[in-house]
């Protein structure tokens, strides 16, 4: 199971530390977070105790308006369970209590610093969660995103990927990951493609040398990652080797249980990939919108033979 530290969810969003400073190595393992509401009164039967426990103005409010007594009991059945975190989104006035329970079950607990809403914090902090958390593979490919689209292609060493993905940079397309794409599961129907981190910006083409396209190309050209929705493959050219019907039957290639279109786009000298890789994805956006050029063309025949 993949996991992260408390210290790695305070360095990315800025966390103050307000207990349990020698704690933050605690592991964070789910990407969901937990807001307590029937905890406070008593309720234990579903609570998500692995979870980061999230409090924010309600909840401090509530707890505020308790008797010590009373809170002492009811913060006290929570830690008892030593979730990972605690992360506060309201003023830090009036913690000293939450703060000393902390302390006592060795619980980090912290505070945001940026005035935004409990709810804001919440997805920016699950999303943040579902990536770093995702499962994932790394592939020999390249990953680009085209109008919009992201795009992983595949083929044997040599075929022309890199040097194809060039050609989509400088149509003001851009580059996600070259050689290394790696490949994250983040929901039940999405893929995200995205880099290593090493061969971040960088593309490598053959006869050239190593590139690294936002210092030649700018921002524009490049990104972190982007949700795949083509895969394409890249094969030498061979006469007859694919057939030319109006419309193929639909293929999809499977990463991590999650099926993905795909289709093969033969490459020759003089032939245009990067062009057809474009027509192929404003093709796919087509189909997704509910038209095919096929079944048009095929009603317009079928009309002049009536």
């Amino acid at each position: 199971m993949k996991a992260i530290t408390v210290q790695d969810v305070v360095n990315k969003f800025s966390l103050k530390v307000l207990a349990g400073e020698k704690h933050l190595q605690r592991k964070v393992t789910k990407t969901r977070v937990h807001r307590p509401g029937l905890e406070f009164v008593g309720y234990f039967d579903f609570f998500p105790t692995e979870r980061v426990q999230t409090l924010g103005k309600k909840e401090v409010t509530y707890l505020h308006k308790l008797s010590k007594e009373e809170r002492k009991t009811r913060i006290g059945n929570i830690v008892h369970y030593h979730p990972p975190c605690f992360i506060v989104t309201a003023e830090e006035d009036g913690l000293t209590y939450l703060t000393r329970h902390c302390i006592e079950e060795k619980i980090p607990l912290l505070i945001t610093q940026q005035p935004e809403s409990t709810s804001e914090f919440i997805s920016k902090l699950e999303s943040y969660l579902s990536n770093v958390l995702a499962p994932e593979i790394s592939i020999h490919g390249v990953c680009v995103n085209v109008s919009g689209i992201g795009i992983l292609l595949r083929g044997k060493s040599g075929v022309g990927k890199s040097e194809t993905a060039h050609t989509l940079i400088l149509r003001g397309h851009r580059l996600v990951a070259d050689d290394v794409v790696v490949l994250k599961k983040i929901s039940p129907q999405t893929i995200l493609g995205t880099h290593d981190e090493k061969t971040k910006e960088f593309l490598a083409l053959r006869s050239i040398g190593l590139l690294n396209v936002v210092r030649l190309y700018g921002r524009k050209s490049f990104q972190d990652e982007t949700p795949i929705s083509l895969d394409i493959l890249l094969t030498k050219w061979e006469k007859d080797a694919l057939n030319n019907e109006l419309d193929h039957e639909p293929q999809f290639v499977e990463y991590m249980g999650v099926s993905i279109p795909t289709l093969e786009i033969q490459v020759q000298p003089g032939r245009d990939v990067a062009e057809l890789i474009e027509a192929a994805v404003h093709n796919w956006i087509l189909k997704k919108q509910g038209y095919s050029a096929a079944e048009e063309f095929m009603r317009r025949i079928e009309g002049n033979v009536e």
